[in-house]
């Protein structure tokens, strides 16, 4: 059972340059797999995208199958408010409590209403603990596809 807040984000590791994101999404596509986030995160010659999909397990298995060098991580997924001032909250629990951030990005569920910050941390356990003594909701996978 995934503990809640903890989720699995796949990271692709892949050469920068054209059609490749395309045949990423194309393999995940063709598995009916869907993305619900996306972030590339590019270099001169190579690039990380990090993806949050609606089966991270299988993802893992077609990418690899399919030649591509991936890993499987967990991650953080906070459900804040889309307002001024909510991703500032959430970040001054992290850092009043000696967590850093090693790696964000969000996205909005409903305008003005609902976001979510995914966030890797060096220890995932001690954000979990952090975090879910606070007044925030932390997501499960599931929670991502039906919000």
């Amino acid at each position: 059972m995934t503990m809640e807040g903890k989720i699995q984000q796949i990271s692709v590791f892949a050469r920068n340059e054209p059609g490749r994101i395309k045949r990423i999404t194309e393999v995940l596509s063709c598995e009916k797999i869907n993305i619900r986030a996306i972030t590339i995160a590019s270099g001169d010659d190579y690039g990380v995208i990090k993806l949050l999909v609606s089966d991270p397990r299988r993802a893992y298995r077609v990418l690899k199958r399919e030649g591509f060098s991936v890993a499987l991580n967990k991650v953080i997924a906070v459900q804040m408010e889309d307002k001024p001032g909510g991703l500032y909250r959430l970040l001054e629990i992290l850092a009043e409590n000696g967590i850093n951030v090693e790696d964000a990005y969000g996205f909005v569920i409903k305008s003005g209403e609902t976001a979510v910050l995914v966030i890797n941390v060096k220890d995932i356990e001690k954000g979990i603990k952090i975090l879910s003594q606070q007044p925030v909701k932390l997501l499960v996978e599931k929670d991502l596809y039906e919000l």
